[in-house]
């Protein structure tokens, strides 16, 4: 499929098909004892979002507790230190409560699961913002809550554990494989496996069977919708790139489902880390190939024998060998580009947007602060708006430890 035959006007309500499918890309490969509870999970939730009772009481939730429409930036000493006249902005999803994105969604899902009638929400979480939002959501709804989490993961992300536990959620250690995001989905999707009667599967991205790629873009729309209309009433224009990082891929999803029937070019970026070599990066779209993970058809990185390949991100909610396959359809029609960026220069943005504007940026969202300064540096005018996913609390002590004698003088 071409880009000149998708109508960008009624995109959203088009993809994925009746089926999950984004072009090739999605479905639900799932065994058959799960296969009901997908299809009740789908009915479910096509009947609430539909339900002007749901919409009010979701965006109620926001307001009031979320502390949504979260503001856009600009980031002027940024600006004005490259030099070139481009201007960035990001749009500040780290002062949503509980620092992320992730509760867009999360809270959506926990609604949901209300209405379903559920006991427990069970989920994965790498960077543990995902965990974090779920056990509020939890907390919110008065919902049991299951946190699996691989051991790498909770040793770098001690802040985000605490505040699991405090909230109420079971952390649940996972020490498979590489004990990181991969090996906590595969141990969250046995737990539902054994509980989906009484429980939701409350995944963290944009990925796994359908319909959950297409409830969490649904869900978390909103942050797109906010920044363009945002960033038309600051500067009385649409911006001329938007840039958002990429693991599974749901802030991008968010913030991309705004300008996709724009004039307006769209970067995902993905976490090259250490370099090109296989097990030292998770760049599934720059370097993998099409395959079957989770319960879904999407690009993703594979060893030798065509199973999931090693990963490697600095980022904990980056380190994850596939993408959502919705970011598997955008980069093969053309209407998405994709790249990816290093750790080096990641932690190189990390400290400049923390020391020139005073705003501490997820390991994640540095990534896509990374490339929005390099790419304003080829840009000779113009605009970016950045999708700022997450704040970087959790992350200060593992910077220090890594990076602290090299910035911290």
């Amino acid at each position: 499929m071409k880009i000149n035959e998708i109508d960008f006007d009624t995109y959203l309500k088009d993809y994925p098909d009746s089926l999950g499918f984004y072009g090739r890309y999605g479905g639900s490969y799932i065994p058959d004892e799960l296969k009901n509870a997908m299809k009740e999970i789908y009915d479910a939730y096509k009947t609430i979002c539909k339900s002007s009772k749901f919409i009010s009481e979701l965006r109620r939730i926001r307001k009031e507790f979320q502390g949504r429409p979260t503001p856009i930036s600009h980031l002027e000493r940024l600006s004005k230190q490259i030099g070139n006249g481009v201007q960035i902005y990001v749009k500040r999803e780290d002062l949503n409560h509980t620092g992320a994105h992730k509760l867009n969604h999360c809270m959506g899902e926990a609604l949901l699961a209300k209405y379903m009638g559920k006991k427990k929400i069970i989920a994965e979480t790498g960077a543990g913002q995902h965990g974090v939002a779920l056990a509020t959501a939890a907390a919110y709804f008065g919902l049991e809550c299951d946190i699996y989490m691989g051991a790498v993961d909770i040793k770098k992300q001690a802040p985000n554990v605490a505040r699991m536990k405090i909230l109420g959620a079971r952390v649940i250690e996972v020490n498979d494989g590489l004990k990181t995001l991969k090996e906590a989905v595969d141990a969250a999707f046995a737990a539902y496996l054994k509980e989906y009667k009484d429980s939701l599967y409350a995944i963290g991205s944009v990925v796994g069977p359908h319909p959950f790629p297409m409830m969490v873009r649904d869900f978390q729309s909103v942050v797109g919708i906010e920044a363009r209309e945002q960033f038309l009433d600051m500067t009385g224009e649409l911006p001329d790139a938007v840039v958002a990082c990429v693991g599974g891929g749901s802030n991008a999803m968010g913030i991309f489902s705004g300008f996709l029937n724009d004039k307006v070019d769209i970067y995902g970026i993905e976490p090259l880390g250490r370099g090109i070599k296989i097990g030292d990066h998770a760049a599934s779209l720059t370097y993998g190939s099409e395959g079957i993970m989770h319960g879904f058809n999407s690009i993703m990185l594979k060893d030798k024998d065509g199973n999931p390949a090693p990963v490697y991100s600095i980022a904990s909610g980056l380190d994850y060998p596939s993408s959502g396959p919705e970011h598997a359809f955008l980069k093969d029609i053309g209407r998405v580009k994709y790249d990816a960026i290093g750790d080096d220069e990641t932690i190189d943005a990390f400290f400049k947007l923390s020391r020139l504007e005073g705003i501490i940026p997820a390991l994640e969202s540095a990534h896509a602060v990374a490339y929005a300064i390099k790419l304003a540096k080829k840009m000779n005018k113009g605009s970016i708006l950045v999708n700022l996913s997450g704040r970087g609390d959790k992350d200060m002590d593992y910077v220090i430890e890594k990076y602290g004698d090299k910035y911290l003088q």
